[in-house]
């Protein structure tokens, strides 16, 4: 599936990867700014971000990147684009390709609800349990002292999984791109 995926990615035109990129950007933004990651004035952290936080937020930064760009749909490539019955136009470039992967029904479905609880399992891998105002609000101190800080010791793992699920995620849209395309009407 990893080389269907990398194929997909090499065929990918500027548009798609300036969608990526914007993407980590705001996910890196989304995610660091808040847990205090990324120090700023709205956020901070009573507890200093452990060493695998950066990696971990860099990569789910990356990974939600690609991943949300393969939701990008792409436009013909101009005039001569390949009509319906043209089977030389790579896969998914063609008018009326409804989406820009190949992924459709229950296996489309599983790929973006790995993504999504990819992301959210980022957010809570580096977040901190007191000092973070949207667990504080959302739990309260009290909820967050008994809820959120005794998992801490797993936030490694959270940091794994959430790593490990955008991955599969990512390989899985980005292989049916190639594998699956979407039929063109």
């Amino acid at each position: 599936m990893l080389p269907l995926a990398l194929r997909a990615v090499a065929r990918w035109p500027a548009s798609r990867w300036g969608a990526s990129a914007g993407a980590a950007v705001l996910t890196f933004l989304a995610v660091g700014l808040p847990t205090a990651v990324v120090p700023n004035p709205l956020f901070s952290r009573s507890v200093p971000t452990p060493w695998w936080g950066y990696p971990s937020l860099a990569l789910t930064a990356v990974l939600a990147g690609l991943l949300l760009a393969t939701y990008v749909r792409r436009a013909p490539a101009g005039p001569d684009a390949a009509g319906p019955g043209d089977a030389s136009a790579p896969a998914g470039t063609g008018p009326g390709d409804g989406s820009a992967g190949g992924v459709d029904g229950a296996e489309g479905r599983r790929s973006s609800r790995a993504g999504a609880v990819g992301a959210v399992l980022g957010f809570f891998a580096v977040g901190c349990p007191v000092c973070n105002k949207l667990v504080l609000l959302a739990l309260g101190t009290s909820g967050a002292l008994s809820i959120w800080q005794p998992l801490q010791p797993l936030q490694p793992l959270l940091a794994v999984v959430s790593v490990a699920l955008l991955a599969v995620a990512t390989v899985r849209r980005l292989a049916g791109e190639v594998a699956c395309p979407v039929a063109r009407a």
